[in-house]
């Protein structure tokens, strides 16, 4: 885009820090808040600290919110000072954390009584993909607003779709949630397996890496749970969230979804057990826990 825009970012934690760094490195005039403090790398390279939502949204005509969770979104566009409070007609809103689906209508639809577009769109990748720009946005809301927001989300990520109308994002990021949950699951279930048989867990993964079990997550989560390296990329107090979204949003549409509901309560096994803030891979110590055996010994 050559043109430069008046940008906003609210939430700046681990996710937004490095997507507004990735607008602002872009020549973007970028206007930022968040609960904490500020990023001093941001304010470094040209970003303007604001004292509220509604600052942001007054001064920039696209704004950014990345925050937890549904109650965090809420707050922020429609608080007391929040954006909805500092809107003009024709701005939008882009709203890129992973909440409900059904809430996520809602705000459109009040957002829309603004004269303001809203797009919903969620991302996957985690740390690595917000720091290296490559993350996956699945994006739900009006096509030409879409289409003009484009050329940023290209700035933050590599696989951009529009799905549809708005709450579409959401889903397919619930979707997108379930499906990684359930592959951890079944990976943690096979190298519990494999070491418990007296097998190397190491090496079952290399072998397996060669064939139809092969997965990114294989690859990535299955050697953390050999490392035993659980630093939180995506905690699992945040994946419990997504799959809380997911359950309950089956409950309202009347589907089953019983594999999402098991590995729901594996992970509430580890939250039970303090293990909230771990990376989600860490869904394998409620395996190994089960199991009275570990893939590995934790470093010491």
């Amino acid at each position: 885009m050559s043109t430069s825009l008046k940008l906003g970012f609210i939430g700046l934690g681990i996710m937004g820090t490095p997507m507004a760094g990735h607008l602002r490195a872009a020549g973007h005039a970028l206007f930022v808040s968040t609960r904490s403090k500020l990023p001093q790398d941001l304010l470094d390279a040209g970003a303007v600290a604001c004292g509220s939502a509604r600052e942001v949204a007054q001064k920039a005509d696209i704004i950014f919110t990345m925050v937890p969770d549904t109650p965090d979104v809420e707050a922020v566009l429609f608080g007391e000072t929040g954006v909805a409070s500092g809107l003009s007609a024709g701005k939008t809103v882009v709203d890129m954390s992973s909440i409900s689906p059904i809430d996520t209508k809602c705000f459109a639809a009040r957002i829309n009584e603004a004269g303001c577009d809203y797009l919903d769109a969620p991302v996957s990748g985690g740390e690595v993909g917000a720091k290296a720009a490559s993350l996956t946005i699945m994006v739900g809301g009006p096509e030409a607003a879409f289409e003009r927001v484009k050329p940023l989300f290209a700035l933050m990520g590599k696989n951009i779709t529009h799905v549809g109308g708005n709450g579409d994002g959401q889903t397919t990021k619930v979707a997108n949630q379930i499906i990684v949950a359930l592959n951890i699951a079944a990976v943690s279930e096979a190298l519990v397996f494999a070491s418990k048989a007296g097998a190397d867990p190491a090496k079952v993964r290399q072998a397996l890496m060669g064939g139809f079990a092969s997965s990114r997550i294989l690859e990535v989560h299955g050697e953390r749970m050999i490392k035993r390296t659980f630093a939180p990329g995506f905690r699992i107090g945040l994946h419990q969230k997504d799959l809380n979204l997911a359950l309950a949003g089956a409950r309202a549409l009347g589907v089953a979804l019983p594999q999402t509901a098991g590995a729901a309560q594996l992970m509430q096994a580890c939250a039970a057990n303090g293990m909230k803030d771990l990376d989600h891979s860490a869904l394998v110590k409620a395996l190994e826990m089960m199991a009275h055996h570990p893939v590995m010994p934790d470093a010491a």
